[in-house]
């Protein structure tokens, strides 16, 4: 179901302060920017091995990532895992009585499909699964 971890996401409060830890400090290839409008937020990507860092940085206040970052500060805000079947893999938790938190998948950074899992069903720790579109993703 589950194929591996896709990327660990980290709520900054500003990409442009947070990028060169990743980049120049770390040495971790950048891979690019997006913006995804429906999250309300702005992401940054970083290679680590066969996984990413995902610095996300809110584009405005009623975002998750601005809540997050009020409620909590910058850090690790969730943890995804990549599926080839994300309606398959969300239906399979849900009737584990895992809450998947929309209907269905949305669309999220580089064109995949996203999806999260409440972080109180899953020991405190946000999950999303992600499925590529394409093989180009």
């Amino acid at each position: 179901m589950l194929k591996h971890i896709d990327h660990i996401g980290i709520a900054v409060h500003s990409i442009e302060e947070a990028a060169p830890l990743y980049r120049d400090v770390l040495g971790l290839e950048h891979l690019g920017d997006d913006v995804v409008e429906e999250q309300g937020v702005r992401v940054s990507f970083y290679k680590l091995g066969e996984a990413k860092i995902e610095l996300l940085e809110p584009t405005r206040e009623d975002s998750a990532v601005a809540k997050f970052l009020a409620r909590k500060g910058p850090g690790v805000h969730h943890v995804a895992m990549r599926t080839e079947d994300i309606k398959g893999a969300a239906a399979h938790v849900a009737d584990n009585g895992i809450r998947v938190l929309y209907p269905e998948p949305r669309d999220g950074a580089h064109g995949k499909l996203i999806n999260f899992l409440h972080p109180k069903d899953t020991h405190g720790v946000m999950l999303e699964l992600t499925q590529r579109r394409t093989d180009g993703d």
